[in-house]
């Protein structure tokens, strides 16, 4: 299994504790912790959206409507210079370490905005990431199952009424989902279902056709929930059972999450595709490569790059 602890010494500024870390082992998460003052966070964004609107140095050529939670929100840290600083912070990667070792790509980074009067996201696991498409996009090369640490930086404030995250401690060592299985993704379905009397979807799929026993599933009455000030981030397993709140605010007041995930340099990323299919569009990684965050690739499975396409370089890369 490879959700296996990393031995920390805890020397470097901002690595997890010795308590953070068993923690982390025992729960599947830690956090939340402050990245930005919520006034710092709300100058920073006010910059950095202007960049995030335009689309014209993205790596991935995509209509804006594709749809909830469209894919057009992916990997904008390949092109905006923020992004690309935020997601090798020392105070996120030493934290990560102490999960993943010494070595560190970011494969992946995603925002996740819930506007007032969306449903929240519904319970769910990711080990390879197949869910939507059916081709694993991540695949460790030990047995059994890995999943990715993920680190969830409220850019916004995630309150308990609009849309905070939710989890399930302790399961990150078992997966309840097969991500094998087929979704049918239907875009008729966002905002317009409600499980165990909370409004929850997933951004068109219907997560619990992935159960591998419809029987067994998250219970929302063991969930914890984890509000944040904007600014602050939380980290867990993408195999934890994780959901969100719905946002029952007003419909001016928007919720943004910026996930970023991370696995070691031997893990293989997007093995044998050359696409992302996923929420009824398709994008070509012709021009997609993971970022190396720390220490070193001594791998070379993977596409890396040094830079984002506005010419910005990535720490790391830059200095390996």
């Amino acid at each position: 299994m490879t959700t296996t602890a990393v031995t920390a010494t805890n020397v470097e500024p901002f690595a997890l504790t010795d308590a953070e870390q068993a923690f982390f082992e025992t729960n599947g998460y830690v956090g939340p912790f402050t990245l930005y003052q919520p006034e710092e966070m709300e100058q920073i964004w006010n910059r950095a959206r202007r960049q995030v609107f335009d689309r014209s140095h993205a790596v991935y050529d995509i209509d804006m409507h594709s749809g909830p939670n469209n894919i057009a929100n992916y990997d904008r840290h390949l092109d905006v210079p923020f992004l690309a600083q935020h997601v090798a912070r020392p105070e996120i990667v030493n934290k990560l370490k102490s999960a993943l070792g010494p070595d560190i790509l970011c494969w992946r980074t995603e925002f996740f905005p819930k506007y007032g009067g969306d449903e929240g996201t519904d319970w769910h696991q990711a080990d390879t990431f197949a869910m939507a498409s059916g081709k694993p996009q991540i695949i460790w090369p030990e047995t059994g199952f890995g999943g990715t640490v993920t680190v969830w930086t409220a850019f916004t404030e995630a309150s308990e009424k609009t849309a905070c995250l939710k989890f399930q401690p302790g399961t990150h060592k078992k997966m309840l989902y097969d991500e094998m299985k087929k979704m049918t993704y239907d875009l008729n379905r966002v905002n317009r279902t409600i499980k165990d009397g909370v409004r929850s979807g997933f951004f068109g799929y219907a997560y619990e056709e992935l159960l591998i026993d419809p029987n067994v599933k998250p219970e929302e009455s063991k969930k914890v929930t984890i509000p944040m000030k904007a600014g602050q981030f939380v980290m867990f397993w993408s195999t934890l059972c994780h959901a969100s709140n719905p946002n029952d605010a007003d419909a001016n007041v928007l919720r943004l999450g910026f996930a970023s995930r991370y696995v070691p340099p031997y893990v293989k990323i997007y093995p044998d595709t050359t696409m992302i299919e996923e929420y009824g569009a398709a994008l070509s990684l012709d021009k997609y490569g993971a970022v190396l965050v720390a220490g070193k690739d001594n791998y070379g499975i993977n596409r890396l790059l040094k830079s984002t396409t506005r010419g910005t370089p990535f720490g790391a890369a830059a200095a390996a």
